[in-house]
């Protein structure tokens, strides 16, 4: 089977080969010989009733430096293409929201992965409270005396900005901390949606899990600790990756999940989850495939792009 595709994606110059899930995903449908074309998500439109991008062809090559060729750019009609990935990183604001829209036009007739309607009815640090019982306790909200009666409730907490990513703007904060009304602040100028507050996991030091799932079942896992001066072990913010087994909770969480994100047309999930306990669903444009080949584990590029081919027969 040799599939048209296109990617839509931040600039490809720009990205970290060594580590981007975006670009295994490319590797591996090049390998399988499917043809590839590339767009930037300011190049979408929708005219009339025809979404169309400003694409180029695409080809990869896994050479740090030197990773990529592109062809002439031309005017391409995205219904005439078998599968769109939609890739491009959050921040999950109304530029994102109104390609979930565009791309909703074509979806399943040109699969869209993930699902654009999925995506957009998921944000990523809502969906996750509709497991709360598999969450440490947390609040979104943005005002005072609720916040301040969690706190109360709780102790030490970590603050964070609902729509944000890549660990940017995550704040733990203690029972009496002097810094709280500064970052209250801080917050209610920066943010107009509510933030989150969740009680602070101790066992962070110890790592925070990025667990992949594919259509809805466990495909592979790292765990990423956190350097010893920072809270945050995303990858970008110096975590370093780890080969790891799953808990039987953790398999249970995966379990609970499943059928959620098969519903929601989520083929690539990835979850976060810290001493057992989960924290973060990531659908927009989740990473760790490279990482977990890195540590010697499954090929998920491989797996994903053998259940979107089955979807496509």
């Amino acid at each position: 089977m040799k599939l048209k595709v296109a990617v839509q994606m931040d600039p490809i110059a720009k990205i970290n080969v060594r580590g981007d899930s975006t670009f295994a995903l490319l590797l591996e449908a090049q390998k399988r010989g499917h043809a590839l074309s590339y767009y930037t998500p300011e190049q979408l439109s929708l005219s009339g009733n025809d979404v169309v991008a400003s694409a180029r062809p695409l080809t990869v090559r896994d050479q740090e430096g030197d990773h990529f060729t592109l062809g002439e750019t031309k005017r391409e009609h995205l219904a005439n293409y078998d599968v769109v990935l939609l890739r491009q990183d959050p921040p999950f604001d109304l530029a994102y929201i109104t390609t979930t829209h565009l791309l909703e036009r074509i979806h399943p007739n040109t699969l869209v992965v993930n699902d654009p309607a999925g995506v957009r009815d998921a944000p990523e640090k809502v969906f996750v409270m509709d497991f709360a019982d598999l969450m440490p306790p947390t609040l979104i909200s943005r005002d005072k005396d609720e916040i301040n009666l969690f706190r109360a409730a709780h102790g030490e907490v970590v603050f964070k900005p609902l729509y944000g990513h890549g660990g940017a703007a995550v704040f733990h904060i203690g029972p009496k901390d002097m810094n709280f009304g500064s970052l209250y602040d801080l917050f209610s100028t920066t943010f107009r949606e509510p933030w989150v507050i969740q009680k602070f996991i101790p066992g962070v030091k110890h790592g925070d899990k990025r667990i992949l799932l594919v259509d809805g079942v466990f495909a592979g896992a790292i765990n990423r600790v956190p350097a010893p001066d920072d809270l945050r072990s995303n990858m970008v913010r110096g975590g370093a990756a780890q080969a790891t087994d799953l808990t039987p909770r953790e398999r249970e969480i995966c379990e609970r999940l499943g059928p959620a994100l098969r519903e929601r047309g989520l083929l690539f999930v990835g979850i976060d989850v810290i001493d057992d306990q989960l924290t973060e669903i990531n659908v927009t444009s989740p990473t760790g495939i490279r990482a977990v080949a890195k540590v010697g584990g499954p090929d998920v590029a491989a797996l994903i792009w053998d259940r979107i081919e089955a979807r496509r027969r």
